[in-house]
């Protein structure tokens, strides 16, 4: 580029009134060693004209600078300005903690120097706990971004709060340091403690070494505790009243432990009250009074001998070992009532009292404070069937009763109620002789009779076998039921074991008088099959009277077997009456007709073969005479046989009689007629 002049009359005022500045801006060709000299005086205005030096400088022309904004300082000079102004702020990181100073505010922002080349603006509603916040005061923050997206300097107040109220929270469990805290309300099970701005639990059991009933009456004030769990996951803090009291008591504690010994009486405060028993703070010890050891009576609750905060007097009665579970009395400070009881009182003396205690097995009468007697359910009625002591008495009722035995020593007493009445048993004999005849009420079954009661205390049983002369009863369910009434005979009188035999069907002549001529052996019933089992039928006969067939008795003619509630004749094949068995089979009825039907057709064959024996018995006689020559005989027979012709041919002219010769020819057709028959 050869000399030229360059006209910059497009800004000529310029300069006129900043030489230097137009000269710097206009230099875009010279070397930035030239320097210019200011003009006092400006002649007409005439366009500038700047004239490039020989072409040596151009060796220390910085060629990167053309198009670029030029600066009054070189790179050395800017480089020591940056440092020098680096050093005037501070050194900050993201997510740091920092302390800052409040420069302003509104109704809406705060803005907070930290030192930092620009401010941070944060809500006001973080510090909505602090309404004295003014410019000035200096604060925590957190830094949460350097530069967001606008360029703006990102603080938290709030988070400040936090990390720093965590970090001082941790460090108080570690070192087990005492904090103050401000309670600020109550809620389930414990109080809300703000520590350090983060709000922590309180445990109702850790306010106090006493049980609290009252929360309420620590909300709004300001308490010291020890910080006892920390949960890092859930950021949850649980804080301790009752840590620092223990603290303080453990040293009195132990001072106190050593001193106990048994049967020591101290005066303590009652500090929670159970259904089983009391606790007392001995003054820093705990001890139980158990609720036996309350009263020498019985009480239904511990509440009904002491109240909540009150001052009494106890006995220490034990202890273990190591002195920590100690037991208590308050009862043992006054006098046994066993020890100021009537000296006259005797067995068989009347008493009256008051029941406290029902079990099945008796009750338990209170005649005096702390004096108790047992009535046992069986002296509560002459009644012998079982019982519970419910029945008789009720918790509260006042009873008269007889002392039975008497023991001072063990203090023990026994008592009964039935003693105030006669005993029935006295002249049961009188009242229940044997054969006669009552009325009882079914009490109890057992699988061998029934047991009924003829009055209060009077009972008796009536064997299965005494309830009916006919059927057959398995259990006395079938018979009756509880609860009603039965007609009954006394049958015998136990009056050593009081026991009465009874009987129901004596009520009636014994049937089975008249059965055993009805039902003989060989006789044949028609009776119905009421009941089937594996060895047979039950058949109901006439006459109320039941017989049993055997299985192989109830095969009928067709070879089928009876079934139940089937009619059928059946004939008795055995009978016993000591026994009230009738046993019967109709299997005997088809089968006694087969046979019935064989022994007549041998009979009349054996009648057959008797009558053909007795002809031919006579035909032999007959035979035997002719043999013997009976002639005499067979000329009579002749001689009949004629005169029976003769007469019914009617009446014929004598005929000259035959030679006497000549008769044993006329005899030989006659001898033969008998073969031909």
């Amino acid at each position: 580029m050869n000399s030229e002049e360059i006209n910059l009359n497009s800004e000529p005022e310029k300069t006129a009134e900043n030489p230097v500045e137009n000269i710097v801006e206009s230099a875009e060709v010279a070397p930035a060693e030239t320097v210019v000299e200011p003009v006092t005086e400006v002649p007409a205005p005439e366009p500038v004209k700047l004239i490039r030096k020989a072409p040596v400088a151009d060796q220390d022309f910085d060629w990167d600078s053309i198009g670029k904004k030029h600066e009054l300082y070189s790179s050395d000079e800017r480089k020591r300005l940056e440092d020098e102004y680096d050093r005037t702020l501070k050194a900050i990181s993201d997510h740091e903690l920092i302390d800052g100073t409040v420069v302003a505010m509104n109704n809406r922002e705060v803005v907070v120097n930290i030192g930092f080349k620009s401010d941070g603006v944060i809500a006001l509603s973080e510090f909505r706990y602090n309404p004295e916040l003014k410019p000035g005061d200096k604060i925590e923050v957190y830094v949460e971004n350097q530069e967001d997206a606008g360029g703006q300097l990102l603080l938290s107040h709030k988070k400040a709060r936090i990390l720093k109220s965590w970090e001082r929270i941790n460090e108080a469990y570690d070192k087990q340091e005492i904090i103050k805290g401000y309670v600020k309300s109550r809620t389930k099970g414990g109080l809300i403690v703000d520590v350090f701005g983060i709000e922590a639990f309180l445990p109702g059991s850790q306010i106090d070494v006493k049980p609290i009933r009252d929360y309420d009456i620590y909300v709004d004030k300001v308490m010291e505790f020890k910080v006892v769990k920390i949960n890092q996951e859930y950021k949850n803090v649980v804080v301790s009243h009752k840590a620092l009291i223990e603290d303080e008591l453990e040293a009195q504690k132990a001072e106190i432990i050593k001193r106990l010994e048994k049967g020591q009486i101290l005066e303590g405060t009652v500090k929670n009250i159970t259904s089983y028993g009391v606790f007392v703070d001995l003054g820093g010890v705990d001890g139980l009074i158990h609720i036996t050891d309350l009263s020498w009576g019985r009480i239904n609750h511990p509440e009904e001998i002491v109240q909540l905060d009150q001052k009494i007097k106890v006995v220490i009665l034990d202890f273990d070992d190591n002195k920590k579970r100690i037991a208590l009395g308050l009862k043992q400070l006054t006098p046994h009532p066993w020890d100021s009881l009537d000296s006259v009182m005797k067995v068989g003396d009347k008493v009256k009292g008051r029941v406290v205690v029902i079990a099945d097995y008796g009750a338990f009468v209170e005649i005096a404070t702390g004096v108790e007697g047992l009535i046992h359910v069986s002296e509560m009625s002459w009644s012998q069937h079982l019982r519970t002591a419910h029945d008789f008495l009720k918790v509260g009722q006042e009873v008269e009763a007889v002392i039975l035995t008497l023991d001072r020593e063990e203090r023990k007493m026994s008592m009964g109620i039935k003693q105030l009445i006669p005993d029935p048993w006295a002249n049961i004999k009188e009242k229940y002789p044997i054969k006669s005849k009552h009325t009882a009420i079914v009490r109890n079954f057992t699988n061998f009779g029934i047991f009924v009661e003829l009055e209060e205390g009077v009972d008796g049983l009536i064997h299965i076998s005494d309830l009916s002369w006919s059927k057959k009863i398995k259990h006395p369910a079938e018979f009756t039921k509880i609860g009603e009434n039965i007609d009954v005979v006394v049958l015998d009188v136990d009056v050593d074991n009081r026991r009465l035999s009874l009987g129901h069907k004596q009520l009636e002549e014994n049937p089975w008088d008249v059965f055993e001529s009805i039902f003989s052996v060989g006789s044949v019933h028609q009776g119905t099959i009421v009941s089937m089992s594996d060895k047979g039928g039950i058949v109901a006969l006439p006459y109320g009277v039941e017989g049993f067939a055997p299985m192989r008795h109830l095969n009928k003619e067709d070879g089928t077997s009876a079934k139940e509630d089937e009619s059928l004749d059946f004939k008795v094949i055995e009978f016993s009456k000591d026994n009230k068995k009738i046993i019967l089979s109709h299997t005997k009825m088809h089968q006694d007709a087969v046979k019935d039907d064989k022994n007549k057709e041998a009979n009349a064959e054996k009648n057959k073969a008797k009558a053909t024996k007795k002809a031919v018995k006579k035909i032999k006689d007959n035979l035997e005479k002719t043999t013997l020559g009976d002639i005499e005989s067979l000329a009579n027979l002749k001689s009949e046989m004629t005169r029976a012709e003769e007469k019914a041919r009617g009446p014929k002219p004598a005929a000259p009689a035959k030679p006497a010769e000549e008769v044993p020819q006329s005899d030989e057709p006659a001898a033969e007629e008998p073969k031909q028959e």
